[in-house]
């Protein structure tokens, strides 16, 4: 059984970990669990529990900047922004439902995981706003990086390099992010009954107007009859979003724009500030749209003009899926066999993929025996496989971090 190790703050966390580093000993981080299920299962010595590294310690609404203890949840940063009316630009999303647990995710879980909602496509991923890093390594040594500004920022940008490493790097101690302001008012204009290439094209159009759109969604119409907006449930036809946010009468004029832009496509609607935040939340957080709990669940980054082609083909023995970021991002949902034998579809999933640059697939949820079988993210090639080896030696050199949470342990 795996011994649980839980210190009660960084010193404490460099003391572990150089005392693992020294035996050997290999370790499981984990601060909320709340992204347990993504990534390969790992079988390590012990599990380092780091939720004691909680707290914001620096707040400062006028400069738009926090900082805090990386298990702090990401429930009390945001309660916190709230107040103040900002938010994470990146737009978070919440797993919860997609995994089936009620644990709160924690800011260190976010970025080391680099995950961002439908906001990404206007505002970027999370490393785009994480300023200042700091942790201990594999060798069991702290270290520090970034400011509290962008313009803080001197030689290598290891924010950018710990967002997206699944832990595998370092133990995140303390991180520093940018904050900004959150929209006065929201608006969502609804397109309906599009095939999947033209609500493409529409999107692609609203992409490249100048109305400064924040959010691009299609949903098929069986996956849009469950959202629990009403203009989108019982809509009885395919749903095409695009959402503007920002100053009342800037957000008016651009969603009547719009709304004459997508009008020679077909029907249109629109959604105001509740419904529109809660259609948004769906889209990202993906449960309440693929709800099949047994079912494999995949997210392919692709060219959006391949986006529609892409998901046919991945498709084509089974399945659903809905499109976010233009195009550009596919949530697929796709049977599990009952010989225990199924490939989760990684085949056809990754068959799929349109040439040598043409995107990756990554597979966000499937049982344990699954994960082990097959790669969970996209295998790189082989130069960037050896850079990446590369890295993971000057952070870890005895693989004893996250082992095989990523790639295959060697």
């Amino acid at each position: 059984m795996t011994e649980n190790l839980k210190p009660t703050d960084a010193a404490q966390v460099g003391e572990v970990l150089a005392w693992t580093a020294g035996s050997g000993k290999s370790v499981e981080l984990i601060g909320g669990g709340s992204k347990a299920g993504l990534g390969r299962p790992m079988i390590t010595d012990y599990r380092l529990d780091l939720s004691a590294l909680e707290g914001v310690n620096l707040y400062e609404p006028e400069e738009l900047v926090l900082r805090a203890g990386a298990a702090t949840p990401l429930g009390e940063i945001q309660a916190m922004l709230a107040q103040q009316r900002q938010q994470m630009a990146f737009e978070p999303p919440d797993y919860a439902g997609l995994y089936q647990h009620d644990k709160d995710q924690t800011i260190g879980g976010v970025l080391a995981t680099n995950l961002a909602g439908p906001r990404r496509i206007k505002a970027g991923a999370a490393r785009d706003h994480f300023l200042g890093v700091a942790g201990i390594s594999g060798r069991g040594e702290a270290f520090k990086s970034g400011g509290r500004v962008v313009k803080n920022v001197t030689g290598y940008d290891l924010c950018k390099l710990m967002a997206g490493s699944f832990g595998t790097l370092a133990a995140l101690t303390e991180v520093t992010i940018k904050v900004l302001p959150a929209p006065e008012k929201i608006r969502t204009v609804l397109l309906f009954g599009q095939e999947d290439g033209t609500a493409i094209l529409a999107m692609s159009q609203a992409a490249g107007s100048p109305h400064e759109v924040s959010g691009l969604a299609h949903l098929p119409s069986a996956i849009a009859a469950r959202s629990s907006v009403s203009y989108v449930q019982t809509a009885g036809a395919s749903v095409t979003a695009v959402r503007v946010e920002g100053p009342g009468p800037s957000v008016e004029h651009r969603a009547a724009a719009l709304r004459e832009q997508w009008g020679s496509f077909g029907a249109v609607e629109e959604l105001h500030g509740h419904n529109s935040s809660t259609f948004w939340r769906e889209v990202a957080n993906v449960a309440h749209l693929l709800p099949q709990a047994d079912a494999v669940i995949w997210k392919l980054s692709v060219t959006p003009s391949l986006g529609a082609e892409t998901m046919a083909a991945a498709l084509s023995e089974g399945g659903e899926g809905y499109y976010d970021w233009a195009g550009g991002l596919l949530w697929l949902s796709v049977p599990l066999l009952n010989d225990g034998h199924s490939d989760g579809g990684v085949a056809l999933v990754r068959g799929a993929l349109i040439g040598p640059d043409a995107g990756h697939a990554t597979l966000m949820r499937g049982p344990d025996d699954l994960r082990e079988r097959i790669d969970v993210f996209q295998p790189g090639a082989p130069a960037l496989a050896a850079l990446s080896a590369r890295i993971k030696d000057s952070f870890d050199p005895r693989g004893l971090l996250n082992p095989g949470r990523m790639y295959v342990a060697v």
